[in-house]
């Protein structure tokens, strides 16, 4: 039986030194001869260390854990694909891709090691791993827009079939597909698809697979077990030599908690020195009540830290309203007390600009309405994804439809015009807000993190929610 200990989307775990110390430190604690250790993409970025190293902070952590492989994520190309390609040739251990293609058309990072799959062995037993991307990150990161990521299953069918010709005990697909993991358990033979880039816990099976994500910023890993005795009960497909299940000591599906876990010193110390180099220790506002970073304030409406971001995009850009995608605001510790340059960094940890873009009225109005997470091809059906500025609106849940929707007040005209200050990233993506597109741009204000910083100096984040957004019924 094999053991596999499953971590994903970590991003800025590496901004509390002693909190990846202790994601570490645990899972080195469940790590032992029949188990692997794998990722599944944004492991190298975003955050405040990340920035600061480039991405490289990764090595440290792979290193601490002694990861056998890992796929890409979208946010692993944040600083371009020559970074990504320096990442991949100073890695122990092994990337798989089996879908992404370099500027040339050729497999992505080959020269540097990259490979569709491997196979790793424990506890006497081989099991096959291959890697897949997200096909749209070309579009949702501009970062990666000179590479290609081709069909993901026709790809997972060809490795897959690779992997049962070299007789592997199971076949195990490391994805960063979000939404497309149940797709993939359809349509593929695979005994287990641990995926990512959504960022909630999940642990069921699709189609006779296990389908599995540990959830954002190193809070929890899932351990699974690969032929377990009742597996194949579980699966509810009869049964199979291979099969997959989480390790359940009391009831219901276990996610290993790290907050109480051994401190991995040798990562924390690396950490804390990356950190150090970003120079980013300045404080730029003091805060008296903390504004949280939770999912529920990022995806769950209006929230204080959302307020704070679209006010600063607008007072920045002088525009009608300042928007904010729920996505963009990173999970984190909350801002309290002395704010630094780091924590702003942190809440917004992309080098990308704030853009100003003019819509018509209609536009502005079709625009709104895409902030309901069940019209969206991204993350779950009940996120909110909009945060507001300049602008209020009235949202009916059940008919899942926009009420009213005002700019400064004032009902909004279908014919007239308006500036809205918003992040570059809309302007690439069809995940979020698709009404928004490149033709739509009209200026640029300044690097998001710096615009927060400025903002914050002169009070902006002393703020409230307002009623701004009001779900009925």
């Amino acid at each position: 039986m094999v053991r596999l200990l499953h971590y994903s989307d970590i991003e800025n775990l590496y901004d509390d030194a002693e909190r990846a110390g202790r994601f570490a430190g645990r899972i080195r604690e469940r790590d032992g001869e029949d188990a692997l250790v794998v990722g599944t993409g944004d492991t190298t970025a975003p955050g405040v260390v990340s920035l600061a190293a480039s991405g490289r902070q990764v090595l440290d952590f792979a290193d601490a854990v002694d990861t056998v492989a890992d796929t890409f994520g979208n946010h692993d190309f944040d600083y371009g694909p020559d970074a990504t390609r320096e990442i991949v040739a100073d890695s122990e251990f092994t990337w798989v891709s089996a879908n992404t293609l370099d500027e040339d058309g050729e497999p992505f990072g080959a020269a540097e090691g990259v490979v569709p799959w491997t196979i790793a062995e424990a506890d006497g037993e081989r099991v096959g791993f291959f890697g897949l991307t997200d096909p749209t990150t070309d579009s949702i990161n501009p970062q990666a827009a000179p590479l290609t990521f081709t069909d993901p299953y026709a790809a997972a069918d060809e490795a897959v079939a690779e992997l049962r010709d070299e007789g592997v005990d199971y076949v195990v697909a490391l994805s960063h597909l979000g939404g497309g993991d149940d797709e993939l358990a359809r349509r593929v033979d695979v005994d287990a698809i641990l995926g990512g880039h959504v960022h909630s816990v999940r642990t069921e099976y699709v189609d006779g697979a296990l389908c599995t994500r540990p959830g954002v910023n190193g809070h929890e890993f899932v351990e699974i077990e690969l032929g377990a005795d009742d597996a194949a009960a579980a699966r509810g497909d009869g049964g199979v030599a291979a099969s997959a299940r989480v390790i359940d000591p009391s009831e219901g599906p276990v996610h290993e908690d790290p907050s109480e876990g051994p401190v991995h010193e040798d990562l924390t110390d690396a950490l804390e020195r990356r950190r150090e180099s970003a120079g980013l220790t300045e404080t730029v506002a003091t805060v008296d009540e903390p504004l949280a970073r939770t999912d529920e304030t990022t995806f769950g409406g209006e929230s204080r830290i959302g307020n704070f971001v679209a006010d600063a995009y607008r007072a920045a850009a002088d525009a009608d309203v300042g928007l904010q995608n729920g996505g963009g605001i990173r999970e984190g510790p909350a801002l309290s007390g002395d704010v630094t340059l780091a924590d702003l960094v942190s809440v917004l940890p992309f080098e990308e600009p704030v853009v100003v873009v003019e819509l018509t009225g209609r536009e502005l109005l079709e625009t709104f309405s895409e902030a309901d997470g069940s019209e969206l091809d991204f993350g779950e059906p009940h996120w909110w994804h909009a945060h507001l500025s300049g602008a209020s609106l009235r949202w009916d849940h059940e008919a899942g439809e926009l009420l009213d929707a005002r700019v400064d007040g004032e009902p909004i005209d279908p014919e007239q015009r308006y500036t809205v200050a918003t992040a570059e990233y809309l302007l690439h993506s069809d995940h979020e807000f698709p009404t928004i597109e490149q033709r739509h741009r009209a200026g640029e204000v300044g690097i998001q993190h710096d615009v927060l910083a400025e903002h914050a100096r002169r009070g902006g984040l002393d703020v409230k929610v307002e009623g701004r957004m009001v779900f009925e019924p």
